[in-house]
This record gives C-alpha cells, sequence and structure tokens, in this order.
C-alpha cells in the first residue's frame, strides 16, 4: 500500500494479523503533533493505527525504492526470449530476511 492510499484505507477499516510483541518508539514534538492531527481527522483510527498503516506503508514504499542491480546470470526469458538477468541488490537479501521473520512471527503466534 502507498502513503496516499491511506487516507482512503482509513475511510474504511483495516485487516491483517498482528505480531504479539510490540513497539515502543519515541516521537519527535512535531511528528506527535502530527499524528494527533491525523487522529483527530480520523476519530474511527487509534493513534497506533495510524502508526502501524504508516509503517506498513512505509516499508512497501521503501521495498519499491531499492534499486535493480542487473547480476551476470540469467535467470528467466521475457515474452519476446530476451534475458532476464538476476538481481543482485538489496532486494533478494531483503526479501529473503523479510520471509525469515515472517515465518518466525507466524510460528510465535
Amino acid at each position: 500500500m502507498y502513503l496516499k492510499q491511506l487516507v482512503e484505507h482509513w475511510e474504511n477499516h483495516a485487516n491483517g494479523n498482528l505480531t504479539k510483541e510490540s513497539y515502543q518508539v519515541r516521537l519527535t514534538v512535531e511528528d506527535a503533533a502530527k499524528l494527533d492531527a491525523l487522529a483527530e481527522m480520523y476519530p474511527k483510527r487509534s493513534r497506533e493505527q495510524i502508526i502501524s498503516e504508516l509503517i506498513s506503508a512505509s516499508l512497501g514504499q521503501l521495498e519499491a525504492s531499492f534499486p535493480y542491480i542487473q547480476g551476470t546470470r540469467v535467470v528467466e526469458t521475457d515474452e519476446l526470449g530476451d534475458a532476464i538477468y538476476e538481481d543482485i541488490g538489496p532486494t533478494p537479501r531483503y526479501l529473503s530476511l523479510a520471509k525469515k521473520y515472517l515465518a518466525q512471527h507466524k510460528a510465535a503466534s
């Protein structure tokens, strides 16, 4: 989900599985004021829901921003028969680590 989709999402409702553990963060006073403003604008959303959804959207955009770095190994061919090379940038490692930790969180549930 992208950040600009959040407002529409907040108008409806969120779903998803939550971890058993919680994460505690300290905000700058400026960010706290912005969070309070969003909480007042969208009273159906708790501050915790807003923070969670902002983090989720930001992580999605961060993942999309990782650069593709072409490796030397051909992993597929496209519909025109052109070679598609492996990505040796940060995306494959990030996705692998995310999958590992997802399995750990699911096992802890």
